[in-house]
């Protein structure tokens, strides 16, 4: 369809928004995933020109009618997160104290309900990346009107992703020390590919997952209904099973379960569709099911090839860990860090410690001691985003983050998702679900590719109730 000099506009600007949000997600998930400090002013800039995207796409008549009809409430949450932490840095909790020559940080005192930030410039570059992050996905609500450019994204965000598995492999198998085959010094033992932590990964990589499970059914009938061997499902068979495999093979026990709960889920989802297609390209009922025994056979031992040895070890010490949990009657050093954080939080309940200052706050908090040296342990993250984010912004920026992402899902309709919403829904809920026992937002390309794939879903599901007119072929 040729498209008129009316729409060439909106077309250049979904090009662009499409573009910027891809090497968004690359670049992040190649620079450690965000996670060394040297990084976060590139990526904020980066995420700065998603803004100055959104500011354009309101500039045209066109989106800005959109944004006025239906994103608005989307973002008025946002908006207001930012007049908190805005209003919290004009009362800093904290100040800088010299003493012996040691610059020490002291709290001050400051009434409980009075919006605060321990440190501010770390508050600022906090909201500032969450930002750059939000509005540069909230740019797909915005400018995208076909569903073929979400499938595109999506798919290079996957084939990025087995890029990385397959790095990350190889790396591992070849017992490398540090990241980038031991030219970067890792803090975390358990790194994998680009990634400082390995659970960081297994998030990231179970967002991955479900849009790579989306596009298979998706493209399970091949290109113009030639059959499922005449299309990119049979690539996309290969890329989960390698990408999935990353994930044991990494070391992180919890989205190895998430891993089992999304295959299950496909399993169920995908294997009638499949074998539908399959039966479509010629192969009798018998031959679709040996097909696809045949093939999860495949991708298990496939696994257990790679991974045989690692899934071992954690298996052992997830044993000698359930051991110590039932010797002791509780989950341990765990209970105890959660334990505090919620009393950092209950001190001050409505508008938190500032965001981005649990690492300072905290060792006011801190009741562990090393059993060694009696030495505080040293906690950057609560291991529970949830609570972090109730002791950072309050039970209120909690609830506006929340708003954030409740107020676009109302467009979804379970009985209407399509199979890429469905599987994008899917591994976003397991992510938010994680996060109660884990930091995965701790992580910036987590947190990139969790909003990524939320706008990929609301705006697809929105195409395709053609609650907009799209432009060109779907």
């Amino acid at each position: 369809m040729t498209v008129g000099p009316k729409h060439s506009a909106p077309l250049q600007l979904e090009l662009l928004v499409a573009a910027h949000l891809t090497l968004f997600v690359v670049g992040v998930s190649w620079a450690f995933g965000g996670n060394a400090d040297w990084v976060r002013t590139p990526i904020s800039l980066w995420g700065s020109l998603g803004i100055l995207l959104t500011v354009a796409l309101l500039l045209n008549p066109e989106t800005r009618k959109r944004f006025i009809g239906v994103v608005t409430p989307w973002v008025l949450p946002v908006l207001l997160l930012n007049l908190l932490v805005a209003a919290s840095c004009l009362t800093p909790g904290f100040r800088n104290v010299t003493f012996g020559g040691t610059s020490l940080m002291m709290p001050m005192r400051v009434d409980w309900w009075v919006p605060s930030s321990a440190r501010p410039e770390t508050s600022i570059r906090s909201v500032w990346l969450f930002d750059g992050i939000y509005f540069s996905c909230l740019n797909l609500a915005l400018a995208v009107r076909r569903k073929r450019t979400i499938r595109f994204i999506l798919a290079a965000a996957v084939t990025n992703s087995f890029v990385l598995a397959a790095f990350g492999t190889a790396q591992k198998l070849a017992g490398s020390t540090g990241i980038f085959f031991g030219a970067v010094k890792s803090p975390q033992s358990a790194f994998f590919a680009s990634f400082v932590y390995d659970n960081h990964w297994g998030a990231f990589t179970i967002l991955m997952l479900g849009a790579c499970m989306g596009l298979i059914l998706r493209y399970a009938h091949g290109i113009r209904g030639e059959g499922f061997f005449r299309g990119p499902a049979l690539t996309g068979l290969v890329a989960v099973a390698l990408i999935a495999a990353s994930i044991p093979l990494s070391g992180s026990r919890a989205c190895s379960l998430l891993l089992l709960v999304l295959t299950s889920v496909a399993l169920i989802q995908g294997t009638p569709r499949i074998a539908r297609e399959l039966r479509h390209s010629g192969i009798t009922p018998g031959g679709t099911l040996l097909a696809i025994a045949l093939a999860a056979a495949l991708a298990a031992g496939s696994v257990w090839f790679v991974a045989g040895d690692v899934i071992q070890a954690r298996a052992s010490k997830t044993k000698e860990q359930l051991g110590e949990i039932w010797a002791q009657g509780g989950i341990g050093s765990r209970s105890v860090l959660y334990g505090d954080t919620w009393r950092m939080a209950r001190v001050r309940p409505l508008f938190g410690w500032g965001m981005g200052t649990f690492p300072t706050v905290f060792l006011l908090f801190n009741t562990q001691e090393s059993k060694i040296d009696h030495i505080p342990v040293v906690y950057h993250d609560a291991h529970s985003d949830w609570i972090q984010s109730v002791a950072e912004i309050g039970f209120v920026g909690t609830a506006l983050i929340g708003l954030a992402v409740l107020l676009p899902a109302r467009t979804f309709r379970a009985s209407r998702l399509t199979a890429i919403p469905f599987f994008l829904v899917t591994a976003l809920l397991l992510v938010a679900g994680y996060a109660w026992v884990e930091f995965p937002f701790g992580n910036v390309a987590v947190v990139l590719s969790w909003w990524f794939c939320f706008f990929c879903a609301i705006q697809y599901v929105r195409l395709t109730e053609n609650t907009e007119e799209p432009v060109g072929e779907p």
